[in-house]
């Protein structure tokens, strides 16, 4: 009995303590959001009237890195977070077929040129015949005129330089359609070169790349995606403000973002967008009066020399918070001055 009365003892202490434990966790959940409502709402108590902000997510240009013919994928060397240089190689598809009718396009380039050769010939002999003809002819009407042949005789040189110059007139047209065919082979080739080189999908510029889409072994059709990157120099922030705020702004003007993950590190922006149409607020504007009224995008783009200088530690949907001076006269309050300000 005493030792049945000792394990209830430990039990219920040891539910109490669980208890205690729970409740301290709830009240220090309880506090934290008191602080940080009470901080949030100090932030926004020192802020001028003239800076307006909300809450946003930061976001990189997406470029979709496409194959130009259809083919089947070889070779898919880049990874899920590669940074890539300009040029870089994405993928590889089949060219077994393009070489195989460059092969034939090349074969047919010969055939060409040696109908050209061989026209080039005939038009050179049918030239001396011409020549010959005409000689011929000319001695014949001076024999003609001082009585010594026939208008027979004569007529019949008129009839072989009439019959040369044909035949120099079609050895010169056969030399025609011999250059003609030279020319279409060499561009039937050169396509065919292009299409080759075109199967190397290469970055159309530095970045990195945020997810493939194929994998190897994929047959696409023409323009299928194969990885998707971003843009490490186009970096804006997405924010919505009310009208009134928004009509205020100017194309161009100075603003500021602080983000979460670097909360005392005001990063330089310009307002480089704002919507012409409202439109209902997005979900992960947070306070209750924002999402009932209608309110306009802004886009907060930072210039490229600042994202390259921030692109190893900015990423897409990272969140914060964005400000905008309505009074682009007044300074920047301390908290947000950059440097220079």
């Amino acid at each position: 009995m005493q030792e049945l009365a000792a394990s209830l003892e430990v039990n219920n202490r040891s539910r109490m303590k669980k208890k205690l434990i729970g409740i301290g966790a709830v009240a220090a959940a309880v506090a934290l959001l008191a602080a940080g409502g009470a901080w949030l709402h100090s932030r926004e108590a020192a802020l001028p009237a003239n800076v307006a902000h909300a809450n946003g997510r930061l976001e990189m240009t997406r470029v979709d890195v496409a194959v130009k013919y259809g083919g089947r994928i070889v070779a898919l060397p880049v990874h899920e977070g590669d940074l890539l240089a300009a040029g870089a190689v994405v993928a590889r598809e089949d060219d077994a077929e393009l070489r195989a009718q460059l092969d034939a396009a090349s074969a047919a380039r010969e055939r060409a040129a040696a109908a050209r050769q061989r026209a080039q010939d005939e038009a050179d002999a049918s030239a001396t015949q011409v020549r010959l003809a005409r000689l011929e002819w000319t001695q014949a009407s001076n024999l003609f005129a001082a009585g010594q042949i026939s208008a027979v005789e004569r007529e019949r040189r008129q009839l072989a330089l009439d019959g040369a110059q044909a035949t120099q007139d079609a050895a010169r047209a056969a030399q025609g359609e011999a250059l003609a065919a030279v020319a279409e082979a060499d561009a039937q080739i050169a396509r065919l070169q292009t299409v080759i080189a075109e199967t190397t999908i290469r970055a159309p510029l530095a970045g990195r790349v945020e997810y493939r889409v194929v994998e190897v072994g994929t047959v696409l059709p023409a323009g299928g995606r194969v990885v998707s990157m971003l843009d490490p120099e186009d970096i804006y922030f997405t924010i919505f403000l009310p009208g009134p705020q928004a009509g205020r702004l100017a194309i161009g003007e100075e603003a500021r973002i602080v983000l979460d993950a670097f909360p005392g590190e005001p990063v330089p922006a310009r307002v480089g967008y704002v919507a012409s149409d409202a439109q209902f607020t997005p979900k992960y504007v947070e306070t209750q009066g924002e999402r009932a009224k209608l309110m306009y995008r802004v886009k907060l783009q930072l210039s490229p020399e600042v994202a390259r200088r921030l692109s190893p530690r900015l990423k897409g949907g990272m969140t914060g918070e964005g400000y905008v001076r309505l009074d682009a006269s007044q300074p920047w309050p301390h908290g947000l001055a950059a440097r220079g300000d």
